[in-house]
């Protein structure tokens, strides 16, 4: 038997956590014997002492395991059940692209995804956009659409890893989330609930990234790359740009629009191209449906140039209660915002996004994303058309779209936008998209 202040005693000074007090504490946390001090007072522990490899897969399993496992075995899936997972960015629609494309690819994607907060999007607001989409059915069903379409892209259940959900909101009230240590259980605990064989990581870089710079970056992507293969799932992540909004459009029903002209090949932009494909071509690799990367990608580019993979997104959108014709007739269903007003450049020269997060804030504050976690979303706002960096501009050139619910709304958004963007006299070397993979 294990006594709560002694755990948190023997990491306040610097000890390391047997898995079987690992496991004894998260208990704690899920069942409400160990009270909101004391974990709080772990955290803290956590955050100045850190935790090694071994403390954070055992931390990571203890999470995994304090709700419901997905066991997908008994459905004799005819290929592996891959997922996804991006650290959150700006006009990132990554998710939409790739659920389907590698489920064109014979891969089963089960992904199950969050809700943006702060100045990223969150997959399940792109949903959300899309009238009766249902993005959380019951476990049958969700089941039912991964077995038949390959992919569904749903909420997280209550079910799954009910530990990190109390313990996140308690670090997020004491300033404890900066912890790589416990990051790297968050997430992962969430992603083995879902049973999955492979995961690959998108761990964001730059100044629309989560994490503040590039050794941070990479020191959560090397923690979850090896905590994520000692839990027993293949794991790589890659390092891809944010110190520009990914896609030139960011805002719910502008996504989704932008996700089917990707999917349909109206409309390929070159940035999110390359970090789609980059991620789906890992997982195809990692989940054993392609022998090298070259393979991979040949794959995945006949599936979109087939229709095959827009053919997926247009399945699982229906068989989750979607419109059956939201990829013929997207104007019937997402909605448009009534105001959509060029944000003009105050001066020639070459564009240069001075600060990426400002860009997601700007979204925000005309009423697309969320402060708090309660805070209702307008689907039909946005940005549009959004200039790249190094492009060169004309003075009074839109450096992006504004669609906006009032003029007041649109006036202040473009203020926002035009402080994001620096216009030089010289054009800066854009970064390249994707840094660096890391594998085990």
């Amino acid at each position: 038997m294990f006594l709560t202040q002694e755990i948190i005693r023997k990491k306040r000074d610097k000890g390391v956590l047997s898995a079987e007090e690992i496991e004894f504490f998260v208990r704690g946390i899920t069942d409400g014997s160990v009270s909101e001090g004391q974990v709080a007072a772990l955290g803290m522990a956590v955050f100045f002492n850190d935790m090694n490899m071994d403390e954070r897969v055992a931390f990571t399993l203890a999470m995994r395991d304090s709700g419901q496992v997905l066991d997908w075995r008994s459905l004799n899936l005819p290929g592996p059940v891959v997922d996804k997972h991006s650290t959150g960015g700006v006009g990132d629609v990554v998710s939409l692209l790739l659920g389907p494309m590698i489920a064109a690819c014979g891969g089963f994607v089960p992904m199950i995804s969050g809700r943006g907060l702060g100045h990223t999007g969150g997959t399940l607001d792109k949903f959300d956009a899309i009238p009766g989409y249902c993005t959380v059915p019951d476990n049958e069903l969700f089941r039912k659409v991964v077995q038949e379409v390959g992919v569904a892209i749903i909420g997280q259940t209550a079910q799954l890893a009910p530990a990190d959900k109390r313990f996140y909101s308690i670090r997020d009230v004491t300033a404890t989330v900066e912890s790589v240590a416990m990051i790297t259980g968050s997430i992962l605990s969430k992603k083995l609930s879902a049973g999955l064989d492979a995961l690959v990581m998108d761990v964001k870089v730059g100044t629309g990234a989560f994490m503040p710079t590039y050794d941070k970056s990479v020191e959560l992507a090397e923690s979850i790359v090896a905590v994520g293969n000692g839990a027993g799932m293949q794991t790589s992540a890659i390092l891809t740009d944010m110190n520009e909004s990914l896609a030139p459009y960011a805002g719910n029903a502008l996504e989704v629009r932008g996700a089917m002209d990707y999917l349909t090949g109206r409309s390929r932009p070159a940035r999110l191209h390359e970090v789609t494909l980059a991620l789906c071509a890992e997982m195809l690799v990692l989940g054993g449906l392609a022998a090298t990367d070259e393979e991979a990608r040949a794959r995945l580019e006949a599936v979109l140039a087939s229709g095959a993979a827009a053919e997926r997104f247009a399945r699982m959108v229906s068989a989750l209660g979607g419109p059956a014709d939201l990829l013929e007739n997207p104007d019937l269903h997402l909605e448009r915002a009534p105001f959509v007003v060029p944000a003009p450049a105050l001066s020639a020269g070459f564009a240069h996004v001075r600060d990426c997060r400002s860009i997601g804030l700007a979204v925000v504050s005309l009423g697309g994303g969320r402060r708090r976690p309660t805070d209702a979303i307008d689907f039909a706002v946005g940005l549009s058309e959004l200039v790249g960096l190094g492009e060169q501009v004309a003075a009074g050139q839109p450096l992006a779209m504004v669609h906006a619910r009032t003029e007041a709304a649109a006036r202040q958004a473009v203020k926002e936008i035009q402080a994001a963007y620096e216009i030089s006299a010289l054009a800066l070397t854009p970064k390249p998209v994707i840094y660096r993979t890391i594998r085990p």
